[in-house]
């Protein structure tokens, strides 16, 4: 019997199980991938490693230094190797895996660790208008295909989304030799970080349109793209007549937000918030389900890729005490987001969890300059905090007692704009 599965071999996956097999588990990984590191193998742009090693590195590098911690715990672990199915029969997880070299397998399981980080929202599914031509790609993809596959995707760009992915492409296509011509975003601000504005729009003159975004797509005889319209919308996201822009361009990237994938959870009864469009967890990232744990961008999607090995980590830790705990008792109320907060998760308190520590990760819902943070309950102020400079485009943490707070009551965080 198999302590822990742990799905998915990208940073967060790396992290957990290496910690597990730290505190004495057995644990088996599974990547479908014919490599470890996840999607850290096409980030070769560096800014990665800052907070976990205190240096700088490109993604593969920081993948190389996870796999080599990996494989110095003599872990197991399959590659090429995709799960199909996952359920749970009274206190056992099944995990059914397919592959060129094993075939179908079954393997059983005492508890789940999901990090199978997220996918691109799609054109399809933000609806844009217009003609189907080749050339309309999303950024992450265009990334893949010139890193890793050594192929160009065009030579007249534009960019919709200001996604940290989309404005890395932006400049990754500019020192390949592309002109990028701009860059949409429909918000009033970036969805990116500050420093890759700067970085990959500002140092290189690509244009940022802010509350903008693609009305109309155009092919040409050959059904490949050759032109977009842009258009200035307003507060409602409604285009303002008369501020059409055309743009001559063979390629559309879009850079249109990232979603948890948690498909493989579709057969589970697993509760699940709108907000993150992922799965409600306590402080331990354990699902509803009991022993189903979720961590990494499959859970929330992150800035850094540090603070998802930080969060995989204390997954891994979770793990542990879920373990070594047969008495598992639940003992949970709901930490609800307030005024001025987009999300956040946890989602639950157990206070039959023994680490007191909450670490809360949030959004909040606009660009505030001053506010103040504040922990409710029962209509008395636990936590607060000043907080200056929030983004959307920035998650934040924080971290909360558990000593402090009534077991019966639901809490609500939000964030008060002071001026």
């Amino acid at each position: 019997m198999i302590d822990c599965i742990v799905i998915g071999g990208g940073a967060g996956g790396l992290a957990a199980a290496i910690e597990i097999k730290r505190l004495g588990h057995n644990v088996l990984l599974i990547e479908r991938e014919d490599k470890l590191g996840g999607i850290l193998n096409q980030c070769i742009h560096n800014g990665f490693g800052l907070e976990i090693f205190k240096e700088e590195y490109t993604g593969p590098e920081y993948a190389d230094k996870y796999i080599k911690l990996f494989l110095r715990e003599k872990i197991n672990y399959l590659i090429d190797t995709t799960v199909i199915d996952l359920y749970k029969e009274e206190d056992i997880f099944i995990v059914k895996t397919s592959s060129e070299t094993l075939g179908i397998r079954e393997y059983k399981s005492k508890s789940i660790c999901l990090s199978t980080g997220s996918y691109e929202r799609t054109r399809g599914q933000i609806s844009i208008p217009g003609d189907r031509p080749y050339g309309v790609i999303t950024a992450g993809s265009a990334q893949r295909y010139i890193n890793i596959d050594g192929y160009m995707t065009g030579k007249r760009v534009f960019i919709l989304g200001s996604g940290d992915i989309g404005l890395i492409m932006a400049r990754r296509m500019t020192l390949e030799g592309a002109k990028v011509l701009g860059v949409a975003e429909i918000m009033p601000y970036s969805n990116g970080l500050n420093r890759n504005i700067v970085q990959c729009l500002n140092d290189f003159d690509i244009p940022l349109y802010l509350s903008h975004t693609v009305t109309n797509i155009k092919a040409d005889d050959s059904n490949h793209l050759k032109e977009i319209r842009v258009m200035k919308v307003d507060d409602s996201f409604n285009v303002i007549k008369d501020t059409e822009i055309d743009f001559q361009v063979d390629t559309l990237l879009l850079s249109v937000g990232l979603i948890p994938d948690i498909i493989l959870l579709d057969q589970l009864d697993v509760e699940i918030d709108p907000l993150t469009k992922s799965v409600k967890v306590d402080q331990s990232n354990q699902t509803s389900i009991e022993g189903l744990f979720v961590c990494g961008n499959a859970l929330q999607i992150h800035d850094l890729v540090d603070n998802v090995s930080k969060e995989s980590q204390r997954t891994g830790k979770a793990i542990d005490l879920y373990l070594r705990n047969t008495n598992h008792s639940n003992k949970k109320i709901s930490f609800i987001p307030g005024v001025n907060i987009a999300y956040l998760t946890p989602q639950y308190i157990d206070f039959s969890n023994p680490n007191e520590k909450v670490v809360v990760s949030f959004r909040p819902k606009k660009k505030i300059e001053k506010s103040l943070l504040k922990v409710i309950q029962n209509d008395r102020i636990v936590y607060e905090k000043k907080k200056m400079f929030l983004l959307p485009a920035e998650m934040e943490t924080i971290e909360l007692d558990i000593l402090h707070f009534d077991e019966n009551q639901p809490i609500t965080l939000e964030l008060e704009v002071i001026s």
